[in-house]
């Protein structure tokens, strides 16, 4: 069984930036595909980003495309997303998935002001 904790949400002005950090637990995931999903109040869960286990491929939703990437230590047994030049449509709780196992963790908030 995994268990995700999500870290380094905040409160940012528009045009800032955060890392956000996924730490698994309870077994490695370096085999594991590994993803990022946000959910906006009064908004469903939606799709932001993707990695395959060995980091070699990555995948993007187009609002984010060229302003985020996602990254992965295995041997940290971790995931992390680089939010670059946020906007306040990208305020939302933030969560780390393992698709594979429909895995989640208990989210992070990111809150862009203008």
């Amino acid at each position: 069984q995994v268990q995700l904790v999500e870290s380094g949400g905040g409160l940012v002005q528009a045009g800032g930036s955060l890392r956000l950090s996924c730490a698994a637990s309870g077994r490695a995931i370096s085999i594991y595909d590994m993803a990022w999903y946000r959910q906006a109040p009064g908004k469903e869960r939606e799709f932001v980003a993707r990695i395959t286990w060995n980091g070699v491929s990555t995948n993007y939703a187009d609002s984010v495309k060229g302003r985020f990437s996602i990254s992965r230590d295995n041997a940290k047994n971790a995931v992390y997303l680089q939010m670059t030049s946020l906007k306040p449509e990208d305020t939302a709780i933030y969560y780390c998935n393992v698709p594979s196992r429909n895995t989640w963790g208990q989210g992070t908030q990111v809150t862009v002001s203008s």
